[in-house]
């Protein structure tokens, strides 16, 4: 059987981040007074900063 490549074990530590981050906005969403997150809160969660130059908020780290 051929080793794991690099990519496979890089994938695994993108996959792991994103379920956490969904288990965080599941969290949230479960502790959330109203029936939805508001995009500011869904920011917070995500540990997203405004892009000064773009506007565009940049990819959690």
């Amino acid at each position: 059987m051929a080793p794991p490549s690099t990519t496979a074990v890089q994938d695994d530590h993108v996959a792991l981040a994103e379920i956490e981050l969904c288990g965080e906005l599941m969290i949230a969403a479960s502790a959330a007074d109203g029936e939805r997150l508001s995009p500011d809160r869904i920011d917070e969660v995500l540990r997203v900063t405004p892009c000064p130059a773009a506007g565009v908020a940049p990819a959690p780290r």
